[in-house]
């Protein structure tokens, strides 16, 4: 009787379990032993990086977020114009749900329809508003 030959996708698959009973899994990043930043299952950050396929899922995924958070927020925000549906989704992608909803007199004036009255101040709002957000939540395209 002959050893069965492993294929590629059994070394792969004993591999995996190897490597992550060594190295653990962790979704947050962290300094290795040797000081490296890494994350998940090993994942070498300082050395290696992310190639663009992983920053292009990770990203995607971030942005179904914030649109989410916006669908939260603002319970029209399907029949928005794309314009205006970019700008809280910038919004919430770069602060996040708690601090987007914070923002209590913004969203009252948007979800009554309101795109001109409270959206001036947004321009030096804690310096975190740019002005493309303002006109576009304006419905005025800026290149």
């Amino acid at each position: 009787m002959t050893a069965a030959l492993k294929t590629p996708s059994n070394i792969i698959a004993t591999s995996r379990d190897l490597v992550q009973i060594h190295e653990g899994r962790r979704q947050f990043p962290y300094y290795d032993t040797r000081g490296k930043l890494t994350i998940a299952v090993g994942r070498n950050l300082t050395d290696r990086g992310l190639a663009d396929d992983e920053i292009d899922y990770l990203f995607a995924n971030d942005l179904v977020i914030a649109s989410q958070v916006c669908q939260d927020l603002y319970p029209s925000f399907a029949s928005f114009t794309p314009a205006r549906q970019a700008a809280p989704i910038s919004m919430a992608f770069n602060l996040g749900k708690p601090r987007l909803a914070g923002f209590r007199r913004m969203r009252a004036a948007i979800n009554r329809g309101n795109w001109q009255g409270r959206l001036m101040k947004l321009k030096t709002a804690f310096g975190l508003v740019k002005p493309d957000i303002v006109a576009r939540l304006r419905g005025v395209r800026r290149p």
